[in-house]
């Protein structure tokens, strides 16, 4: 029986939904906000619409091993949310729900990921669930980089 994990982060950013969700619905904004020593490239070529249906192909190395990842975009629904999932790629299942939701002048962004490896609780122990972590802090320090964030409401994550 396969283990299933969780990641959940929220985010608040000082931008309408329609903005935020429009830098999301670039995939090649991904090797912008993924920490650089994944080395994380979008194979796909562009222009890539994303819709219900629409494959993406991506490129990585994960504690040195070259990879390769594609995922499948499940729900699309801007610019309130999107689902993609991962069809091709390191763990037995990945399912991602993103979330932008409008709040207090801004958006909330909210990822919720459930996660499953093939090393299943020893994995996840050992290194996935650090892993992981380290790679959403990078993404929501590059947000708030890049949209600004408000200090009286930090990011949240929990894995």
């Amino acid at each position: 029986m396969t283990r299933i994990f969780q990641l959940t982060a929220s985010q608040w950013l000082p931008r309408a939904p329609e903005e935020v969700f429009a830098f999301f619905a670039d995939a090649f904004n991904l090797e912008d906000i993924t920490p650089p020593w994944l080395r994380f490239r979008v194979l796909t070529p562009p222009p890539i619409n994303l819709r219900s249906g629409s494959e993406i192909d991506y490129r990585l190395r994960l504690r040195g091993l070259p990879l390769r990842w594609r995922s499948r975009i499940s729900d699309w629904s801007p610019p309130f949310q999107f689902v993609d999932h991962q069809i091709v790629g390191p763990y037995r299942l990945w399912h991602h729900v993103h979330t932008f939701e409008a709040r207090d002048g801004g958006t909330c962004v909210l990822d919720h990921v459930e996660y499953a490896s093939a090393g299943g609780v020893w994995a996840n122990a050992l290194f996935l669930r650090r892993d992981l972590r380290d790679i959403f802090t990078y993404r929501q320090q590059r947000l708030t980089e890049l949209f600004g964030a408000d200090p009286n409401n930090p990011p949240r994550l929990a894995v």
